[in-house]
Order: structure tokens, then C-alpha cells, then sequence
């Protein structure tokens, strides 16, 4: 898996960060950070879970 987020859409509503907080965070702004984009298999429900229910459909996962 590796994830690619379009930081200009992202409306930083932080679903993301609260859903996987090791791999996503939010700067200053509230805009998303991503801590890790190839995440280890142990993190690939909540990486998911945070694509679901980014309200902007922001994060996008590239299945590998």
C-alpha cells in the first residue's frame, strides 16, 4: 500500500489523524500530514478507515 493525499483539497477536518495517528497528523493549519506512505500491513484497516471518512476524499490508496 502507499498513500498520496491532495494536501490542496484537504478541508482539515482531521478524521484521518484521530482514526490512525500513526500515520497521519495535521500541521499547523490543519492540514494532513502523512507520517508514513508505504505503511506496514498492520496499519492498512485504519489507513482505510481514515480514507473513508475524510470528509474531502482527499487520501487516496495505490494498491502495490
Amino acid at each position: 500500500m502507499k498513500i498520496e493525499v491532495e494536501k490542496d483539497a484537504c478541508i482539515g477536518a482531521g478524521q484521518c489523524a484521530l482514526v490512525a495517528p500513526d500515520i497521519f497528523d495535521q500541521d499547523d493549519d490543519g492540514i494532513v500530514l502523512v507520517l508514513n506512505d508505504k505503511p506496514s500491513v498492520d496499519f492498512h484497516t485504519s489507513v482505510r478507515k481514515a480514507a473513508t471518512l475524510c470528509p474531502a476524499k482527499v487520501i487516496k490508496i495505490i494498491s502495490e
